[in-house]
């Protein structure tokens, strides 16, 4: 897994790496500077479009002058560059690459305080004004040169964090600060690139290997990471021969109404396509022909209003209850039904979690190990309002530690939150999944791996991940703009297939 660093452990890491490899600050800087350039040249090509490089006198404006310089090395022909001189302070670094570049033709603007700014720009800016470490909002001529910027209607690239937007913690609403179309970080994406609050500011963002030295980096022991791929590959289970439908467990979905069975089939289905040895979905009888023609391979446990369903508890290896339940009583009474007698870690999803709102004693009950995964709404109802996802992310970490359950938090980076107090952030999904039923999937997929003796934390981390990855199969080489649920759920055989190849 990758750690993600605060701005105060990014720096312990560099100065780390400089002591230890060793190597000067400054080198540092060059070579980070080669690795935004590797980046960019390959999707820039045109080495004739003008490019404006804004730059501050700290180590971002440092790096940025490193860049201008190291671009203009590679024949890109229209460079100018613009100096933010706005106190008399500059760094060491900065200072060494800004003598360097007297020795380059590339022409350079130095803007004082209270000047008029430069109207003129290249069909490229790339800022460079003052990179991570922000706490505090921008004001005063740093103020007013970002919405400059901003208004120029031109690309623009970051060097390591868009100047005026926090790496972590809070952003402030309609903050002040760079709008990129691409962000080029170093060694790993800031924590809140992952969070809904930077959609205004960036677009995209690409991380690229800096050599930080990753013994330290670990030994750091961030609460925040962000799963690859390999982590995947090493907590998939591949089948194996002289296995049967019992060697992967039994499934139960409580989900469904008579309006709402969509919810139930589409959790269903993705329970038994996880690989679920056997999947039984408890439902309304007014749903039973729905669930035999949807998938036959689903069995059934009918419900009606009146009375509870028989189930024996024990014969079921996971329980998912939520989808498409309702709010009545007689979903409430199945709730307490469930948490009363069932022991193993359940699966909450849905009408399930606004119950669970509604009488948060129940929180308390939950079998240790139980995994939520509410949506931004679901999760304020059940741990009160939040101004900011920072807010409801540290909310998370806490919670999650008090009830001994894991918090499923959905988003585009689905961050799954430990009773020990990790964040983890998925790196897969796309657009093209925001589509109702989605959340239904990704809580039968859960259930099916739980079923199959996976432990809550893989099955949380797995089962997102392979969400994503058959959204993305699915979406991205055919350019689609809606993926369908059910289409969705059909694909994780394929999908798992190849992480286990």
């Amino acid at each position: 897994m990758l750690p993600l660093l605060v701005s105060k452990q990014i720096r312990q890491a560099d100065a780390f790496t400089i002591a230890n490899e060793p190597i000067s600050s400054i080198d540092l800087m060059e070579r980070a500077s080669k690795a935004f350039v590797g980046w960019f040249i390959n999707h820039f090509p045109d080495k004739h479009r003008s490019i404006s490089f804004y730059c501050g006198t700290g180590n971002n404006g440092g790096d940025g002058l490193a860049i201008a310089h190291l671009l203009k090395e590679h024949q890109y022909k229209n460079i100018n560059i613009k100096i933010a001189r706005f106190s008399d302070k500059a760094s060491d670094d900065f200072n060494t690459n800004f003598a360097r570049l007297t020795q380059t033709n590339i022409p350079v603007i130095e803007i004082q305080k209270g000047v008029d700014l430069p109207g003129k720009n290249g069909d490229i800016i790339i800022d460079a004004l003052l990179g991570s470490g922000l706490n505090k909002p921008l004001a005063d001529d740093y103020e007013r040169l970002v919405k400059h910027i901003n208004k120029q209607g031109k690309v623009v690239v970051a060097v390591d964090v868009p100047t005026g937007f926090f790496s972590e913690g809070e952003v402030l609403p309609d903050a002040v600060a760079i709008k990129a179309d691409l962000v080029i970080t170093f060694q790993q994406p800031k924590i809140n690139f992952l969070l809904p609050e930077s959609a205004p500011y960036i677009d995209c963002w690409e991380a690229v290997n800096i050599g930080i030295n990753e013994s330290f980096v670990q030994s750091l022991n961030s609460p925040y990471q962000f799963i690859e791929e390999k982590d995947i590959r090493a907590i998939l289970k591949p089948r194996h021969r002289f296995s049967n439908k019992g060697t992967y467990g039994h499934a139960l979905i409580i989900a469904g109404q008579a309006q709402t069975m969509g919810a139930a089939l589409l959790s269903a289905a993705a329970a038994a396509h996880a690989g679920a040895g056997l999947t039984t979905a408890c439902v309304p009888e007014s749903g039973l022909t729905a669930l035999n023609s949807y998938l036959p391979e689903i069995m059934a446990i009918v419900r009606n209003e009146s009375k509870l369903p028989q189930i024996e508890w024990d014969k079921f290896n996971a329980i998912a209850i939520g989808p498409g339940l309702g709010k009545a009583a007689d979903a409430a009474n199945l709730l307490l039904a469930l948490i009363k007698n069932y022991k193993k870690p359940l699966v909450i999803d849905a009408d399930a979690l606004n119950l669970l709102a509604a009488d948060k004693i129940l929180l308390q009950k939950l079998p240790a190990g139980s995994i939520l995964t509410p949506h931004m709404k679901e999760f304020d109802r059940l741990f009160g309002e939040h101004k900011n996802w920072w807010a409801r992310l540290q909310t998370a970490m806490q919670r999650a530690k008090e009830y001994n359950i894991y918090i499923v938090l959905k988003n585009d980076y689905t961050i799954t939150v430990s009773p020990e107090g990790k964040a983890y952030f998925n790196s897969t999904s796309n657009a093209a999944m925001a589509s109702g039923g989605m959340g239904d999937v990704l809580t039968g997929i859960i259930a099916a791996l739980l079923a199959q003796k996976y432990s809550p934390l893989d099955a949380c981390l797995a089962g997102v991940y392979i969400h994503g990855k058959a959204g993305d199969e699915l979406g991205l080489p055919n350019r689609l703009n809606v993926i369908l649920p059910g289409k969705l759920a059909s694909h994780l055989p394929v999908t798992m297939a190849k992480l286990m190849a």
